[in-house]
């Protein structure tokens, strides 16, 4: 009988191409680069004169918010179900960038406010994902402290 794959957080068969190129305490090097550079480019964008004209105050807005959908759907997968993978990041970061794009464009050619119900949807995905992973998190969190509750009791 051969023994089942293991899990890809693991590095087993099915891992992740993530997975497979960092061991997992450097996947927590590589997120603090990540966001190291979203804090200086925050910096550098709230310092710089640079800003975006009225007319594409809207397009720019739907295609941060799917963006936004496609990272924490990516961090979801990857808490959640354990199935990250690089590929469908990048291409749902691209879809989601091109589909917010066209639904605003569509929705101004036709005269209608179009890209406010891709920013529900949008905004929407992100609240259930982000709810969705602080509910794993909470559920971390609450067996560890009943487990070190358990170890104390034992101690006594």
């Amino acid at each position: 009988m051969q023994n089942p794959p293991s899990p890809p957080y693991q590095g087993g068969t099915n891992a992740s191409p993530l997975y497979k190129l960092y061991e997992p305490y450097k996947l927590y090097k590589l997120m603090l680069y990540a966001l190291f550079g979203l804090f200086i480019g925050g910096i550098i964008g709230a310092l710089s004169k640079a800003s975006i004209p009225v007319e594409y105050a809207h397009y720019s807005a739907v295609v941060i918010l799917g963006l936004l959908d496609a990272i924490i759907g990516a961090i979801r997968s990857d808490v959640v179900d354990k199935t990250f993978n690089s590929i469908v990041f990048i291409s749902g970061l691209i879809f989601n960038a091109i589909l917010a794009l066209a639904i605003t464009y569509l929705g101004e050619s036709l005269g209608l406010n179009l890209y406010l119900a891709a920013t529900v949807v949008f905004t929407f995905r992100i609240f259930q994902n982000v709810g969705v992973t602080r509910r794993v998190f909470l559920d971390k969190w609450i067996q560890y402290f009943e487990k070190k509750q358990i170890i104390k009791r034992a101690k006594k």
